[in-house]
């Protein structure tokens, strides 16, 4: 397969692709947390997975889908446009023979140090023996998932470069398949059932590859084993990581420090903080994630092409896409977040006093969307110009102001504090990578930005508080399900009609852009 057969498509479009996907996968996350909580609820076998599995997690934000994908993809891509397919190919089998070698050495080594990491991490847990042990064990299951995901995350790239976006953006769908048919299938089998969970992880990152191999092939790949650490793209693919390594760790060193924080606190802390981020996570991962994987690409072959108008108009559309919809979601979180638990979580062992203090960090989350959302689309155009080390310092000042607000806002809101500080932080972090772009030659016209993102500022409150007026339960239902049904759908579904009508009064740029592509969509379909 040639590179003039790479599949072409408009920012809007590919992204539509991802989000939907992610979209359906982001549900199957909701549904595998819901799983966890009907079972689980928030206690000793929770707190026991969440810390266990934050470990490989974190080091699969910064060997796979964090960092590794993003100093692959931008090299990969220079190949295809300035070489041809085989050398693409070429460094693509030396890259995952090494990622394969050096990753299973860090999985291994994992294991043996389990309990070393599990007392750094979570030190609070060591008063209570079988929950350290608990934790231990889910830890050493789970490590092997970082050897999955990392192999997963080099072939999305690669299929991300040809222009295929679809199958990559479903595979997380696979993982949380893999997780909630593991636990509803084995839960009865195992003494400790939260085992069940740490084995779902690792079925559904194993899954995770296998639903990508066919897209492969179709592109011409065949994976031979190579080993060359003296390969120049290789050497180009670390130089780029390994400022994003030191960059992720700083901001991974933040989580740890806020687990070992909330290992002290009341029980529960943790699982509270993991059930809100999750929700957080859900419209970041529908959209800015989705705009950062396909950006990261494109924005890879205007910095080849050296096309600085493209590079200029592809972040604004970037940038102003995520704002449209990262902005009335976080509005939403803040407004709705304890009906949307309630509706999610609000069942089994999961109850009322779990709901509000999961409502409370959730409502500190939500600011912090907009922050996360724009350094997911801002940091891909320093990675396709090959800088990693600018968002390494820039990560490494959000940390240092994440960690100095632990103190007084975990005195002020207890666990919530740690949601808190970590917005801020992330607010920080955003700000930054933008103010910092025009050094990559991206033009940010400031004037434009601001009036835009006050534009839907305004139209999301006014939208949704408008929104929470409104009740509507025709009759009375005795179904609790019905109930938290409407108490979500009514006012989201009115805030959504609202938010539309106010961007069309404000005239916002991004809904006459959004129009026009379902237009011409429609157009072509006649």
């Amino acid at each position: 397969m040639s590179t003039s057969q790479v599949k072409k498509g408009s920012l809007i479009g590919s992204a539509s692709k991802v989000s939907g996907a992610t979209a359906f996968s982001r549900l199957l996350g909701l549904l595998r947390e819901q799983i966890m909580a009907y079972f689980f609820g928030a206690g000793m076998a929770t707190d026991a997975f969440v810390t266990a599995f934050r470990i490989p997690n974190l080091l699969r934000d910064m060997f796979a889908e964090g960092a590794l994908s993003s100093a692959f993809v931008p090299v990969f891509k220079e190949k295809l446009v300035k070489e041809n397919d085989q050398a693409a190919f070429r460094l693509a089998d030396i890259v995952l023979t090494s990622i394969f070698l050096i990753v299973g050495l860090i999985v291994f080594l994992g294991i043996i140090a389990a309990p070393i990491v599990v007392y750094m991490t979570a030190y609070g847990f060591t008063e209570y023996a079988d929950k350290f042990a608990l934790t231990v064990d889910l830890t050493r299951i789970m490590m092997i998932y970082l050897l999955f995901v990392s192999l997963s995350a080099l072939v999305m790239g690669m299929l991300n470069s040809f222009g295929r976006f679809g199958v990559p953006a479903m595979s997380p769908a696979m993982f949380n398949l893999g997780i909630v048919f593991t636990v509803i299938i084995g839960y009865e089998y195992f003494d400790q059932p939260a085992y069940t969970l740490a084995l779902g992880v690792v079925i559904g990152g194993a899954a995770q590859i296998l639903i990508q191999l066919p897209a492969l092939y179709r592109i011409g790949y065949r994976w031979r084993p190579r080993l060359d650490f003296f390969d120049e793209g290789l050497r180009k693919v670390f130089r780029l990581l390994a400022p994003m390594i030191v960059g992720m760790s700083a901001g991974r060193v933040n989580i740890l420090l806020s687990t070992l924080i909330a290992s002290f606190l009341v029980e529960g802390s943790i699982s509270y903080l993991n059930y809100s981020y999750r929700l957080m996570h859900f419209p970041l991962g529908v959209f800015a994630v989705a705009l950062g994987t396909v950006a990261l690409p494109r924005v890879s072959e205007l910095f080849a092409r050296q096309d600085k108008e493209g590079l200029n108009n592809a972040f604004h559309e970037t940038i102003g896409l995520n704002m449209f919809v990262v902005v009335p979601s976080a509005v939403c979180l803040v407004l709705l977040g304890r009906p949307i638990i309630d509706l999610i979580y609000g069942c089994g062992a999961f109850s009322d006093g779990n709901a509000a203090e999961t409502a409370l960090a959730l409502r500190h989350y939500a600011y912090g969307l907009i922050g996360f959302a724009a350094v997911r689309v801002t940091v891909p155009f320093f990675y396709a110009a090959g800088d990693s080390k600018r968002p390494m310092r820039i990560s490494i000042i959000s940390v240092a102001v994440n960690i100095a607000l632990y103190y007084p806002l975990v005195r002020m809101l207890d666990f919530a504090g740690l949601a808190a500080a970590t917005s801020m932080a992330g607010l920080v972090n955003g700000a930054m990578l933008i103010y910092f772009l025009p050094t990559k030659g991206v033009r940010v016209d400031w004037h434009k930005l601001g009036l835009n993102l006050a534009r839907i500022t305004v139209a999301a409150v006014l939208a949704f508080y408008i929104a929470g007026l409104i009740t509507w339960r025709p009759g009375s239902f005795e179904s609790a399900v019905v109930t938290r049904v409407l108490d979500v759908v009514v006012p989201l579904a009115s805030a959504f009609v609202l938010y539309i009508l106010l961007c069309l009064i404000l005239r916002v740029q991004e809904l006459s852009r959004l129009v026009g592509k379902l237009t011409r969509r429609g157009l072509k379909s006649d």
